[in-house]
């Protein structure tokens, strides 16, 4: 029997492919496989996966739409690529934090609250209203007054009518479960008058808007201290509802300070604030459970209603694995559906291996691995079928025991007929693949070239980096340095900590670690990060426009425009892009944008300065016979030469390009946009420049994300100088290559949630291997060959 034409397109094509660093790339991916996709990090994995293969799925799917609805929708332009063949829909799972908005749970992120709502208002007793009555983000509206009726033949009656709608909002602290208190003296200098800078918020000049407003609001004397304030000035500065008001013939609004400060800080995930607004709300915001609802963000009405003798706040507090059984004991076939698509739900969640989760989480504090596991859920028990679905590093945040199911999920979907496309660094996730295509064979511009393309057996029998990688493994140390002192835990009771005692010492390499949710981040950011002299390095990606690149982000820009300035005998703004020294023509982008409405934007290199940024007057200006456009061009390790010695020696400078080369970042350009940077080099590139700060102790949450194992080679090289200069390194990791490199191992466990919680071992690695008895001390044991 011939084969049928259609059954010929099982192949993804991909030929010259050039987006970022990518020379020309040419591969062909199997379709209904896995393929696993390595190399180092910045060797172009993600440009490939994401940015080619991904991108131009979704674009393509965009153009379905009609024109009216792609205005609606971000614009994709198409990636620099010669042919693209054989594609399918694409469903991208990556490792974006989830939304940082304070109202929202990982109920309201999954769809779980939309179910227990309509559950509760159909079944809930006593009866109190719709599924609105349930919700902590609907607040209970009153209203009344005359409504008009029609009586027929053009007569009409005027009648008083009342309104209600009741929500489940919680009106003490309007559903975010806590309240603030201010400190006014955080707020403003009482001494001062508004005109002699009183105001000390972030953001608030009375050079600009600000100053305008309250100098022609007439609500107060902007020259009288505001420690003179009658009680009325002090409330309309203070707590003035938004006014309309008219100055110099400009409608504007009239704020006060507080509900000003609730609307801009407070409406935001505070982690995810700049860290000097972060440090404002820190310092002037103390905020305490809402006394109302006990933290729960509902209503009394919402929380009076019960099934099977628990209201909906019981239920979103309860571990997930515990309302898996609270969901079957309801047996109503008049929810049926409901109830059935609640437990697949809620099996879901514990498959995945976040049983250990509560649904009124804040979606905020997920790390980036749960992040991403809890936006698979939605795609579990889909119906969908021949779709490509592409994971990035779908096992960070995952204990080697967490491993092999999340392995077993993604041929679970590859067996449905799916093409499953996954970026990958762990060996045992990539010892699953059907195909493996390994980009390299260095980083950035010596990255960009498919070094192996073929079998698991393959790439070990293969030369490239990973090949030669992939079967390495770290021995334990035989013999670890001696701690210089203890760092006390006493009672820690953080999340699901169950009063845990523990001393980590001092002047070693501290590894915590154990299953997901065992309690390892609560233990160490809930009882180490906030000590005096902690420097802490967490999971949150590093924020950059396309105008931030290395030398701003890092701090590195400041001494050198400095010295620019100094040795040409100008001012330091004229080297900035971003500021009196921008190009005219494209405002320093070094690019001009134009805009096409619903078709992609052009980006066209700016013809006055070449894409160099700068000013032509300001390019005649040389440090080191070099000028500022130049330097920004170079290498880190190429500037790290330039600014060691001779006319150019920069000391500053030179001590910030050395930790950027003590992460293995040598071979980035100092101008290059961080949009275009890999996870993995934003990760080394926050860790370079948190190294700076002063502090005895460091806080690391799991610094190999995004890192190649010869990249986590290098790591420890960096944490052992780290120790070794006289500094404590505690280690938040599940990567074993660590485990075995520390001195000191503190293991969470026994399980998840309420079953983790306690230290179930601490000690060196090799008691830890010789003991097995915890799951990390088995899976280190097998790791080292024990």
């Amino acid at each position: 029997m011939s084969k049928h034409a259609a059954d010929s397109h099982d192949l993804i094509r991909v030929q010259g492919a050039r987006v970022n660093n990518l020379k020309d790339v040419t591969v062909e991916l199997p379709k209904r496989r896995l393929t696993v996709f390595t190399g180092v990090s910045g060797s172009g994995k993600s440009s490939l996966v994401f940015g080619t293969i991904a991108a131009e799925s979704q674009r393509m799917i965009n153009e379905t739409y009609s024109a009216f609805v792609q205005g609606f929708m971000p614009t994709l332009a198409r990636p620099e690529v010669d042919v693209l063949d054989g594609l399918t829909t694409a469903i991208i799972v990556d490792q974006e934090r989830m939304g940082a908005n304070a109202r929202s749970t990982v109920g309201t992120a999954t769809d779980a609250n939309a179910m227990l709502r309509i559950l509760f208002s159909r079944l809930g007793q006593p009866h109190i209203g719709s599924p609105n009555a349930f919700s902590f983000n609907v607040p209970s509206v009153r209203a009344s007054g005359a409504i008009t009726v029609e009586r027929g033949a053009g007569k009409t009656k005027t009648e008083k009518a009342t309104f209600n709608r009741l929500g489940g909002m919680c009106p003490r602290c309007e559903g975010m479960g806590s309240v603030t208190d201010f400190d006014l003296s955080a707020l403003y200098d009482d001494s001062k008058s508004l005109n002699e800078g009183a105001i000390t918020i972030p953001g608030y000049s009375m050079e600009g808007w600000y100053g305008r407003i309250f100098r022609g609001c007439g609500y107060f004397d902007p020259d009288k201290p505001i420690g003179k304030y009658n009680k009325k000035e002090l409330q309309d500065l203070l707590h003035r509802e938004p006014t309309k008001i008219k100055i110099e013939g400009i409608n504007l609004t009239y704020v006060g300070l507080i509900p000003q400060i609730q609307k801009s800080f407070l409406s935001k995930d505070i982690d995810t604030l700049q860290p000097h607004i972060r440090a404002f709300v820190e310092r002037a915001v103390t905020f305490t459970t809402c006394p109302e609802c006990e933290g729960t963000r509902l209503s009394a009405e919402a929380r009076s209603s019960k099934i099977n003798g628990k209201n909906i706040a019981d239920v979103c507090a309860m571990q997930i694995s515990d309302l898996a059984g609270w969901v079957r004991g309801i047996n109503d076939s008049s929810v049926a559906p409901l109830l059935a698509g609640l437990q697949h739900l809620v099996d879901s969640f514990e498959e995945i291996g976040l049983g250990y989760l509560s649904l009124d989480r804040p979606s905020g504090t997920l790390s980036g691995g749960e992040a991403q596991r809890t936006k698979m859920i939605r795609h579990l028990g889909s119906s969908l079928t021949d779709v490509t679905y592409v994971f990035d590093e779908p096992t960070i945040g995952l204990h080697p025991h967490d491993i092999a199911r999340m392995n077993d999920l993604l041929l679970r979907l590859r067996d449905k007929g799916n093409t499953v496309l996954v970026v990958e660094h762990k060996p045992e996730a990539i010892a699953i693949a059907d195909h493996v295509v390994d980009l390299g064979p260095g980083a950035g511009t010596a990255g960009g070239e498919v070094v192996f393309e073929g079998t698991v057996a393959g790439l070990r029998a293969s030369d490239t980096l990973t090949g030669r990688h992939l079967d390495y493994r770290a021995g334990v140390k035989p013999s670890v340095r001696t701690p210089s002192g203890l760092l006390e835990i006493r009672g820690a009771s953080t999340h699901n900590l169950r009063d845990v005692d523990v001393d980590i010492p001092l002047g070693v390499l501290v590894v915590v670690t154990g299953v997901a949710g065992s309690g390892k981040s609560s233990l160490i950011h809930g009882s180490v990060s906030s000590r005096e002299g902690v420097v802490s390095v967490d999971q949150s990606a590093i924020r950059g426009s396309r105008r931030s690149n290395p030398a701003t982000y890092t701090g590195l820009l400041e001494p050198i425009r400095k010295a620019f300035a100094k040795a040409n005998g100008v001012k330091p703004a004229l080297f900035s892009a971003n500021s009196e020294g921008a190009c005219p023509g494209c405002n320093g982008a070094g690019v001009i944008y134009t805009d096409l409405g619903m078709m992609a934007g052009v980006a066209a290199t700016c013809e006055e300065c070449e894409g160099r940024r700068f000013q032509a007057s300001v390019l005649e200006y040389r440090f080191g016979g070099r000028n500022i456009s130049e330097v920004l061009a170079m290498s880190v390790t190429e500037a790290e030469r330039f600014f060691a010695d001779g006319e150019a020696r920069t000391p500053a400078a030179h001590a910030i390009l050395d930790r950027l080369a003590d992460v293995g970042l040598g071979y980035l350009s100092l101008g290059q946009p961080l949009t275009t940077l890999s996870g993995g080099e934003r990760q080394r590139l926050k860790l370079a420049t948190r190294m700076a700060e002063k502090g005895g102790v460091y806080v690391l949450d799991e610094p190999t994300t995004g890192l190649h194992l010869a990249d986590v080679e290098q790591l420890l090289g960096l944490l052992d100088r780290l120790v070794d200069s006289g500094k404590s390194v505690i280690v938040v990791e599940h990567h074993q290559a660590v485990m075995a490199h520390a001195d000191w191992i503190i293991d969470l466990g026994p399980g998840a949630g309420h079953d983790g919680g306690q230290v179930v071992f601490e000690g060196t690695p090799a008691d830890l291997v010789a003991a097995r008895s915890t799951l990390t001390g088995e899976h280190l044991a097998t790791y080292a060959g024990g």
